[in-house]
């Protein structure tokens, strides 16, 4: 089966090598922000003789081709996750370097009033959150996953982003 970042090269025109495709097939089944060095321990484990550098260069390819998004969440390397389409955001536990990805309709009216209150219409956005756990939350139910969210299901990293409401983790029912 075809993955859906190899179905998107295709349509821009990429060639899909062997290579590419496990490398496609790993980035589209990641359920977290995988680094390259990452995605080539994934890749090697489906084709030994993957290289490094094969890695670097179709994570590029794929990043400058509207495949793939980058991330900084902190510690000295990119993340990856494929493009998706609409708003979403993520919040960095600072601890552990857990990725959450929420939707929030309220913060997105905001973010919207705010750029029109400065004269602007709103053509895109992104909002990362760093965090530490509350103690009390600590054993808070997993949340939904970007390979869900990929999925056309909401997502974080478990299940789907959780939706807020008036405060973190308020469920909206959306």
């Amino acid at each position: 089966m075809m993955s859906r970042i190899e179905r998107l090269c295709i349509e821009k025109g990429l060639k899909m090598t062997g290579q590419r495709r496990v490398i496609a097939s790993v980035l589209s089944e990641a359920e977290d922000h995988p680094d390259v060095e990452e995605v080539y321990r994934r890749a090697v484990a489906l084709d030994d003789r993957m290289s490094i550098a094969t890695v670097y260069r179709t994570v590029r390819l794929f990043e400058e081709n509207g495949i793939l998004e980058r991330h900084d969440f902190g510690g000295g390397r990119a993340r990856y996750e494929p493009t998706t389409p609409g708003p979403h955001h993520h919040l960095v536990d600072v601890d552990t370097g857990r990725v959450i990805e929420f939707i929030d309709a309220e913060l997105e009216d905001a973010i919207r009033g705010i750029a029109k209150r400065l004269g602007f219409d709103l053509v895109s956005h992104r909002l990362e959150l760093f965090g530490r756990r509350l103690p009390e939350q600590a054993t808070a139910a997993e949340t939904p996953t970007p390979a869900k969210r990929r999925q056309g299901r909401p997502t974080t990293d478990t299940e789907s982003p959780p939706r807020l409401a008036n405060g973190p983790g308020a469920d909206r029912g959306h």
